[in-house]
């Protein structure tokens, strides 16, 4: 199995695992995949829209990385027992308006996010690309 290989509770670039299958580790687990591609996002705000739009925010998502976070945990958390999660950030952008700053931000609430699963004893593994 995939994600047997794969330390959990970690963001790493998704280097030469596949999508197709980290998706397949991940409905064999019995884990949730959120997947988005984010090739069309230009800027922070596109890229949190992206995201927001692929993972199914509520429409009262905030559109931050603070909202970000607690979608990722708190409002997740609530809804009840959680079995995992494969995240996929696919083709993030690398431009001026989305620097390596704002991709590290972005990237450390994916973090934050696997430490908070982490301390509940729940795999959160998030892989990334950028364009």
């Amino acid at each position: 199995m995939l994600l047997q290989t794969v330390r959990p509770n970690i963001v790493q670039a998704i280097r030469a695992y596949r999508v197709e299958d980290l998706m397949q580790a991940a409905q064999e687990a019995g884990h949730h995949f959120l997947y988005a591609n984010l090739s069309d996002a230009q800027s922070k705000p596109e890229v949190l829209e992206g995201i927001a739009q692929s993972f199914l925010f509520p429409a009262h998502f905030g559109k931050n990385l603070d909202a970000l976070y607690d979608c990722m945990t708190d409002l997740v958390h609530k809804s009840g027992a959680q079995p995992g999660f494969v995240v996929v950030l696919e083709q993030l952008p690398d431009n001026l308006r989305f620097d390596r700053e704002a991709r590290e931000q972005l990237l450390d609430v994916f973090r934050d996010a696997a430490d908070y699963w982490s301390d509940r004893k729940i795999q959160f593994r998030c892989f990334y690309s950028f364009q």
